[in-house]
C-alpha cells in the first residue's frame, strides 16, 4: 500500500531503490507517527471534517497501534512503502471509511516533519539526561581524586603539574559547552510543521493552534513553506549537537588509551572491562575506549553529511530529503550508545596515585619553581634564563610542594561552580 497509490503498479526496482531502508528506520518514527495522527484525529473532529463518534474511534484504534508499537509487536512488511502507508492501512482494516478519512488535511510529507521533530525531541531530552549522568561521574571522580597528581602535556612533552581532579572536571565542564548546542537543536525541533501539507498548507480550515499544543510543542513553524523548509534543518542541528559531544567523548577516550598503555601506566580498569589478544596473553586491550574514539570521530561528520544531502536544493520537497532519515538516526542510537558505555566504564577507573615518583618528572615543577624565584624579587626573565642553565647543567632541583589557589587551578578546582553552571540547563 502506498498513500499516492493512483491504481497502477511500479516497477519493483523502482520501488525498492525509492523505498531505501525507510521500513526499518520507521519502527523508530512509528511511535511519534501515532502521536500525531491523534491529535490531527481530534483537530479534524474540532473544526467539523469529521463526526465525534469517527474521531472517538480513530483515536481508540491509534491508541491500540501505540500499544502494540510499545510491545515490539508493530511491524512494517514489505507490501507497505512506510510506517505511515502501514498505520493508515490498520485503521481502514478496522474502521473501514472512517480509517480512510484520517489523510484529510494534511501530506506525508507533513506527517514525516512532525513524527521526526517529535522524536528529536524525545531523543534529545534522553540524550542531555546521559550526558548529564556522564557530567555528573566525572565531578564524582575529580573530587575523589583530586589531590592524586597527574602530568600535563604539551606537544606530547612533559610540561606542567596536572591532577586527575582538573582531568576530570575539564572533561565535565567542556559537556557543558555540548549540552549547549543540544538545547538549541531542541529549541529548533521544539516547533511544529503539521497543518504546511506537501509544504504550501491547505484549503481547509485547520487548527494549527489546536495540535501544536495536543503534542506539547512550545509554538509552530508558522509559514507553511518555512515548515517544509525545516525538513533538514532541525537534523542537522541536532547533528551538531551531536558533533559536539562527540568531539569531548573522542578526546577523553584517546587520553584513555593513552593513559592504559604501559608507557604511561596512569590509569586501568578491571579485566572485565579490557580485551585480550589471539597470540598475547599479557594484553589488555582499551577496545571499548577505542570504538568510542572511532564512532565519535565518525559522529563529527554527521553534520557535514547532512549538509552535502540538503545543501542547494531550492524550497518545496524533493525526495533528496529521504536520506536525512537514515544519517540521523542511526547517529543518534550511535551517540546514546557511547554515552552509555562511557558512564558504565569509568565508574571502574583506577588512577594510579604515584605517578610523579618517577624523576622524568621532575621538570614538570620548573614553572613552579621559576616563579619561586619570581616571587622572592627576581625578574620574570632572569629567572627564565636561571632555570634553563640548571637544567642543562643537570643541576635543578624541582620545587615539588606547589600551591596552586586561583579559580579552577590545581588547588581550586571550583568542582561547585561547575555543578552550579550545568543546573542553569533546563
Amino acid at each position: 500500500m502506498k498513500l499516492w497509490d493512483k491504481g497502477f503498479s511500479t516497477d519493483k526496482k523502482i520501488d525498492h531503490f525509492t523505498v531505501g531502508n525507510d521500513r526499518e528506520l520507521d519502527l523508530h518514527l512509528a511511535k511519534y507517527d501515532v502521536i500525531a495522527s491523534k491529535a490531527h484525529a481530534k483537530m479534524l473532529g474540532k473544526i467539523g471534517l469529521i463526526s465525534p463518534k469517527e474521531t472517538a474511534e480513530l483515536v481508540k484504534e491509534l491508541d491500540n497501534i501505540a500499544a502494540r508499537i510499545e510491545k515490539g509487536t508493530f511491524s512494517i512488511e514489505n507490501s507497505f512503502e512506510d510506517m505511515h502507508s502501514k498505520i493508515e492501512y490498520m485503521l481502514t482494516l478496522s474502521l473501514g471509511d472512517t480509517g480512510k478519512k484520517i489523510h484529510t488535511a494534511r501530506s506525508r510529507n507533513d506527517q514525516v516533519l512532525v513524527a521526526m521533530h517529535l522524536y528529536l525531541k524525545d531523543e534529545l531530552t534522553e540524550i542531555k539526561a546521559m550526558t548529564k549522568s556522564l557530567f555528573n561521574l566525572l565531578l564524582v571522580k575529580a573530587q575523589e581524586h583530586k589531590d592524586v597528581m597527574l602530568p600535563g602535556y604539551t606537544h606530547l612533552q612533559i610540561a606542567m603539574p596536572s591532577s586527575f581532579g582538573l582531568w576530570f572536571s575539564a572533561y565535565a565542564e567542556s559537556l557543558i559547552d555540548d549540552l549547549y548546542f543540544i538545547e538549541a537543536a531542541y529549541k529548533v525541533s521544539d516547533q511544529n510543521p503539521l497543518g504546511s501539507a506537501a509544504g504550501y498548507g491547505s484549503s481547509f480550515a485547520i487548527d494549527r493552534s489546536f495540535t501544536t499544543k495536543e503534542m506539547g510543542f512550545e509554538t509552530m513553524k508558522y509559514n507553511v513553506v518555512a515548515a517544509q523548509m525545516s525538513r533538514g534543518k532541525a537534523e542537522k542541528a541536532t547533528a551538531f549537537g551531536i558533533a559536539n559531544i562527540a568531539a569531548t567523548l573522542s578526546k577523553m577516550a584517546m587520553d584513555i588509551c593513552l593513559y592504559m598503555s604501559q608507557n604511561f601506566d596512569f590509569i586501568s580498569f578491571p579485566d572485565e572491562l579490557t580485551t585480550g589478544s589471539s597470540i598475547m596473553p599479557h594484553k589488555k586491550n582499551p577496545d571499548v575506549f577505542e570504538l568510542v574514539r572511532g564512532k565519535c570521530n565518525k559522529l563529527q561528520s554527521i553534520p557535514n553529511q547532512l549538509t552535502l544531502v540538503i545543501n542547494n536544493l531550492p524550497s518545496g520537497y524533493h525526495r533528496d530529503l529521504q536520506l536525512v532519515k537514515e544519517i540521523i538516526v542511526p547517529a543518534i542510537q550511535d551517540m546514546k550508545a557511547c554515552l552509555e558505555i562511557l558512564t558504565f566504564s569509568l565508574k571502574e577507573i583506577r588512577v594510579n596515585d604515584s605517578i610523579l615518583d618517577d624523576p622524568k618528572y621532575d621538570y614538570l615543577f620548573s614553572v613552579d619553581t621559576l616563579n619561586e624565584l619570581v616571587q622572592s624579587g627576581m625578574p620574570f626573565r632572569d629567572a627564565y634564563k636561571k632555570m634553563g642553565m640548571e637544567i642543562n647543567a643537570g643541576t635543578f632541583t624541582p620545587k615539588r610542594d606547589i600551591h596552586h589557589t586561583h579559580e579552577g587551578s590545581l588547588g581550586n578546582l571550583c568542582l561547585k561552580e561547575i555543578h552550579d553552571k550545568m543546573k542553569k540547563l533546563n
